[in-house]
């Protein structure tokens, strides 16, 4: 009886203690706002940056002598300017031809003043030396290679004496300024516009940004990619950027209202492109709201649909979260 005993106040007092642990289901979390605001529609693109123009220079005629090239590569030249002097043989021979012509008609002239040559011999002998004085010009021309545009000597290919063949003599690139051709998604079509401004960003540099500006849009869409081109000119006064470089260009498209959430409470469901997040109601319900997200500033995401402006979205203790979980926010 007394064993009997002491086993019954036992259990009574097992009973006791295990009454007396409290039993809370709820699930610690804290909570964010979403914040209403307005997001910047940036749009970043890869693309090379080319030399805004550039021109092999090679003479009319293949097979000439070189006589002279007057500058070479990294040496900068003006439009205009003489860079190449071809054989001036033919060139001298026509030109002592065009003296005996001058001459040929100079003497004429007065001799038809006075009537003695007819007016049909007088413009036989003007029209022989007009024909002298083009091909003069078109030797001339021939023999004096200038540049077209104003840049850079990026490659020389012969040297004085050579014979010119078929490869260009040299190659001029204008570097400044410099362009960059972006393929654009067919979206943002009315979006861009000439003249917009956009930045530009080189990883070889990657504490310096750089502006510059659509100077052109192609007026074609590519109907296999859905894009259209944008040529983007970028000074480079400083000689910074080269043509090669590989460049990032960021161009503003606007902004739009927009709900912000951390990108820690967004998740991913397991075999699905679904992202979802937990929003909690009346501060004590946990509520899963399929989500569809937009860009990411910083370490924030733009909720495009699923959540409002004010609503508090869980963004601890995630795993223990599901559909109507009782939940106890934790105050900061």
């Amino acid at each position: 009886m007394l064993a009997a005993g002491a086993l019954l106040l036992a259990g009574c007092a097992g009973k006791k203690n295990a009454s007396s642990v409290p039993s809370d289901p709820r699930v610690l979390t804290r909570s964010s706002i979403a914040e209403g605001t307005t997001v910047r529609l940036t749009e970043e693109f890869t693309s090379e940056i080319e030399p805004f123009r550039e021109n092999d220079i090679t003479p009319a005629a293949s097979g000439v002598h070189i006589d002279r090239i007057l500058v070479d590569v990294g040496d900068e030249v003006r439009a205009g300017q003489l860079l190449v002097m071809l054989d001036p043989t033919q060139y001298t021979q026509q030109l002592v031809q065009l003296k005996t012509v001058e001459d040929d008609y100079n003497r004429l002239l007065p001799v038809y003043e006075v009537g003695g040559i007819s007016t049909q011999q007088i413009e036989q002998a003007k029209a022989q030396l007009d024909v002298q004085r083009e091909v003069v010009a078109n030797l001339k021309r021939n023999i004096e290679v200038l540049s077209p545009i104003t840049g850079v000597v990026t490659a020389r290919n012969y040297e004085s004496g050579d014979l010119f063949a078929q490869q260009p003599i040299l190659h001029v690139m204008q570097i400044d300024p410099l362009k960059v051709i972006v393929n654009i998604s067919e979206q943002f079509f009315p979006n861009v516009k000439v003249g917009m401004p956009v930045t530009l960003c080189v990883d070889i540099f990657p504490e310096q940004e750089f502006s510059g500006r659509v100077s052109l849009i192609y007026p074609a869409l590519d109907a296999t990619t859905r894009t259209f081109k944008v040529e983007v000119e970028v000074p480079n006064r400083e000689r910074t950027l080269r043509p090669g470089m590989y460049a990032r260009t960021i161009f503003d498209m606007g902004s739009k209202p927009g709900v912000m959430v951390p990108d820690v409470a967004i998740q991913k469901q397991v075999g699905s492109a679904e992202r979802y997040l937990y929003v909690i109601v009346g501060d004590s319900v946990a509520e899963r709201r399929s989500v569809e997200v937009g860009r990411q500033v910083g370490d924030r995401v733009d909720i495009l649909r699923g959540v409002e402006p004010g609503e508090a979205v869980a963004v601890t203790a995630l795993s223990k979260l599901f559909d109507g979980a009782p939940v106890e926010v934790k105050q900061e």
